[in-house]
């Protein structure tokens, strides 16, 4: 089992192709992940994109674009174990405060994606135009 181990969805009412294009572009990893350098190890296209790690920590990452309704959940996975000599002290306790620190930072990043390409958009209002909800999705 991976020291560090996270997973969140988040919901944007915007087409998957919008949000899997945000992670398809190498210059913007280091504003999400600056001590991790991601390698593509599968590009899915308007799916998302699955990376192997290296930096702070070794191991898996995946952005998967999940058509939903009238827009998208965002599901994010981070298994990784620190690099050599990360851990200070308790193992235990190091592992569990960087897997909240690492879900928080996501969190974080997704809300703000999720303000930009909604562009204001109040809850539980109809999506802009050119957001089409997909056949036999409800």
């Amino acid at each position: 089992m991976p020291a560090v181990d996270v997973i969140d969805e988040t919901f944007l009412a915007v087409s998957r192709e919008r949000v899997a294009a945000e992670f398809a572009d190498p210059a913007r990893w280091s504003s999400y992940w600056p001590d991790l350098r991601p390698e593509i190890a599968d590009d899915r296209g308007p799916a998302g994109v699955r990376w192997t790690v290296t930096g702070a920590l070794t191991g898996t990452m995946e952005v998967w674009c999940e058509e939903v309704l009238d827009g998208t959940v965002l599901h994010f996975f981070l298994r990784a174990d620190p690099a050599y000599g990360q851990q200070d002290g308790n193992r235990r306790r190091w592992n569990r405060a960087e897997g909240d620190r690492r879900h928080r930072e996501f969190k974080a990043h997704a809300f703000a994606l999720k303000r930009r390409l909604e562009g204001g958009r109040p809850a539980g209002a109809a999506p802009s135009a050119g957001i089409a909800p997909a056949e036999g999705k409800y």
